[in-house]
């Protein structure tokens, strides 16, 4: 059997095993080790055991535990709900000023949480049932929420961008800054829309009453300052980094003490936040530390094989398609896979053929990093097995059925859909921050 079939026969035989519900670590490593020990012999076992070596001597994956517990702190703490607050005051007498509040609520909890599924989790429980009684569209108001979340891995601090740099090799602070951008253009793009579409159809998203607008200067400059934490979080996190005086590893340890001090000083931090905090954080961090450990046995042996070589001579020599074709395929490939796998299962799945794929291909990998995120956050917010729909559906209101629900993600989708075109036509959209900044 040929190399290339080897390689075949080793991702159907991985998609076979998550079809039928087994965990993405073990679909993955499992066939990682039998396809290892069945080439080489009882040599293959070392294979996974130099992965192992490797995981534990990647002093980097220090961050995931650091930027998780950040995130569940300011969730749990519910520093949420100030930020909350505080967009429902300032933009408020807006048409869709409290939808466009909701997107500006979502930017900066993805500057403190990094996971799009708490970004979710926030907007369907502070945001969505303050819109629907607000008399929102309860349509626009659910896109709303799912579009918001998308934000959560591009903006940093990303958890999915330290998996990326991890597997890909790139430096975590040129993906960091890389995102940035993006990010916020893709939320412009949704406050341009939500405005637009309210301007057109005041009554998707109406103002509010002018008793509810008329609070004192001096309650709205208090309110502000909740908006203010998380930019003192970032902002005490990223500038030390950036300038050098501190590690990744260091720069996440400041980002999570600080996060701490902040829900002590407003005496948020009771037993009960910490213990949940400290729980979920061991349980993510574990999980992903399994599904790296995988994804590198299984790279290694995608590696031994030469197959990526094989699969570029496969689309360039023998299909004749050009570097711009393979990518937009590959990208086709991840709103495919988007309907059953959520970002990081997709990540480590493709991770072994598709970072040097797109290495060979000429391509630059900080700037393909985004276009991972932007176009696995479309994938699976996609009708019918969108990953975010069904997540939506548990956590959203009786009255918000799952047609509501499809109906309302369409418009957001398209704009992503701009926002990632725009950004492949214009690379420097994404690489320029990181350039400028480390003189690339």
């Amino acid at each position: 059997m040929s190399y290339e079939m080897i390689a075949i026969f080793m991702f159907a035989s991985m998609m076979v095993m998550l079809l039928t519900g087994q965990r993405v670590f073990g679909a993955i490593g499992a066939v990682a080790a039998i396809a290892a020990l069945t080439l080489w012999g009882t040599g293959g076992s070392d294979i996974p055991f130099s992965a192992a070596m490797k995981l534990m001597k990647w002093y980097p994956l220090l961050t995931l535990p650091m930027f998780i517990f950040m995130g569940y702190i300011l969730s749990e703490s519910k520093i949420a709900d100030d930020l909350y607050k505080m967009f429902h005051v300032w933009m408020g007498p807006v048409s869709g000023g409290l939808a466009i509040g909701t997107i500006g609520l979502m930017v900066l909890i993805s500057a403190m949480n990094g996971l799009s599924v708490a970004g979710m989790a926030i907007g369907a429980t502070i945001a969505l049932p303050e819109l629907l009684r607000r008399g929102y569209d309860k349509k626009m108001v659910t896109g709303v929420v799912q579009a918001g979340s998308s934000l959560g891995i591009l903006v940093p601090p990303s958890v999915v961008l330290v998996l990326y740099a991890m597997i890909s090799r790139q430096p975590v602070g040129q993906l960091w800054l890389a995102g940035i951008i993006p990010g916020l253009l893709m939320a412009f793009f949704f406050i341009a829309y939500i405005y637009i579409r309210c301007k057109i159809n005041p009554e998707l998203g109406p103002t509010l009453p002018k008793e509810e607008r008329n609070v004192p200067l001096k309650e709205k400059l208090r309110l502000l300052q909740a908006g203010l934490l998380p930019i003192v979080i970032f902002a005490a996190m990223m500038i030390p980094f950036v300038n050098g005086w501190t590690s990744l590893v260091e720069s996440s340890a400041i980002g999570a003490m600080t996060a701490f001090i902040a829900a002590v000083v407003k005496r948020r931090m009771t037993k009960q936040v910490f213990e949940t905090s400290v729980r979920q954080t061991l349980a993510i961090s574990c999980m992903f530390m399994w599904i790296i450990l995988a994804a590198l046995g299984f790279g290694a042996v995608f590696d031994g094989l030469g197959a990526v070589r094989a699969i570029s001579g496969f689309f360039t020599e023998q299909l004749g398609l050009d570097p711009w074709m393979i990518l937009i395929i590959m990208q086709v490939s991840f709103l495919v896979m988007g309907t059953f796998l959520d970002d990081t299962a997709m990540l480590v799945i493709v991770a072994p053929l598709y970072v040097p794929l797109v290495s060979v291909l000429g391509f630059d990998l900080i700037w393909y990093g985004v276009l991972y995120t932007i176009t696995t956050q479309i994938a699976y917010m996609t009708p019918p097995f969108g990953y975010n729909l069904f997540l939506m559906r548990a956590m959203a209101p009786p009255e918000i059925s799952l047609k509501d629900i499809y109906g309302s993600i369409l418009p957001f989708v398209c704009v992503m859909v701009f926002a990632l075109i725009v950004i492949m036509v214009f690379p420097d959209i994404a690489l320029w921050l990181p350039e400028t900044v480390y003189g690339k």
